[in-house]
């Protein structure tokens, strides 16, 4: 287990190195100046000249991207030009909005998509099964952001049951965080619903045909034990590979669905970062958030492992 850990720990070390040039290559590639918009509309050429050299943007792009890396081998991902913060810090102070909002939406997600899986299965070639389907085909099939936009405008301008967006910490208000959550999570959600639901619906019909099934039917186990303790527990492996793609799903959906419902995570401070140009705020956030996504995908080769 140890050794398993440590191999997948290196072939991390990679994917960091390619996002990281992937994300410096680009930010360079986008149209704009960062300076420009720091120094305002009424800026002076003067003024917008002596913000770059402060900001090193002056300097060739090669000198950059060693400055860029000689920061990133003594920890340090710069600060912020918008905000001018430490990197580290400001990503780390949105990090419990997102991971909240993501955990929210997963539970749905799993609740919702093993479920109706599993139901269809139980029920294949029945009305269940197809209805179920059908309704995990309409998941996938919609984006994340206009489900999000129907949810706002039946939930929230029709009925008024739920906010349009903002946000409140659960240990603020439990309560207020569940009802400013609860919109932004599911629309998060039933993008994945839909895949999970599929996945393990074929899963658990490959397994429901095995021998050992059918030994335990004969036995005369209960149904319950059957299905829960022989069927899903074998199928699980299939399924929690889905499970670990779906969290870098909800966590890469976060940017859509923060900036639509208001809510200051980490997507949102993204897409601030990428429309002001702020280069070191989406290069290190987009390395910290690769880290994450890395450790998820560590862990769950670790419970493949158990």
């Amino acid at each position: 287990m140890i050794r398993l850990f440590l191999v997948r720990l290196l072939g991390a070390v990679p994917v960091l190195l390619l996002v990281s040039v992937v994300s410096f290559g680009l930010m360079r590639l986008v149209p704009g100046d960062p300076s420009a918009a720091i120094a305002g509309l009424s800026a002076t050429p003067q003024m917008v000249a002596q913000i770059r050299e402060q900001l090193g943007l002056d300097q060739p792009v090669l000198l950059q991207a060693a400055r860029w890396y000689g920061g990133l081998l003594q920890g340090d991902l710069g600060r912020s030009i918008l905000l001018g913060q430490s990197v580290f810090w400001a990503t780390m102070e949105r990090l419990p909005i997102t991971a909240a909002l993501s955990a929210y939406a997963l539970a749905i997600t799993l609740v919702l998509g093993i479920g109706a899986g599993m139901l269809a299965a139980l029920r294949q070639n029945t009305w269940v099964d197809q209805a179920a389907m059908m309704v995990a085909m309409l998941g996938i099939s919609i984006p994340n952001f206009f489900m999000g936009l129907l949810f706002i405008i039946w939930f929230a301008v029709g009925l008024g049951w739920l906010p349009t967006g903002g946000y409140i910490a659960f240990t603020a208000d439990p309560w207020g965080w569940f009802r400013t959550s609860t919109l932004p999570a599911v629309s998060l959600a039933l993008l994945n619903v839909g895949l999970l639901a599929r996945v393990t619906r074929s899963t658990m019909l490959e397994v429901l045909r095995q021998d050992y099934v059918r030994t335990a039917r004969a036995k005369g186990l209960p149904r319950h034990l059957v299905v829960g303790k022989h069927a899903l527990a074998n199928a699980m492996i299939p399924i929690t590979t889905v499970v670990g793609i779906i969290v870098s799903l909800l966590v890469s959906g976060s940017v859509v669905t923060e900036t639509l419902f208001s809510i200051p995570g980490i997507g949102q401070l993204l897409t601030a970062a990428v429309l002001g140009r702020d280069y070191p705020m989406v290069q290190g956030g987009l390395l910290l958030v690769t880290a994450l996504l890395v450790l998820v995908n560590l862990g769950v080769d670790m419970l493949y492992a158990a």
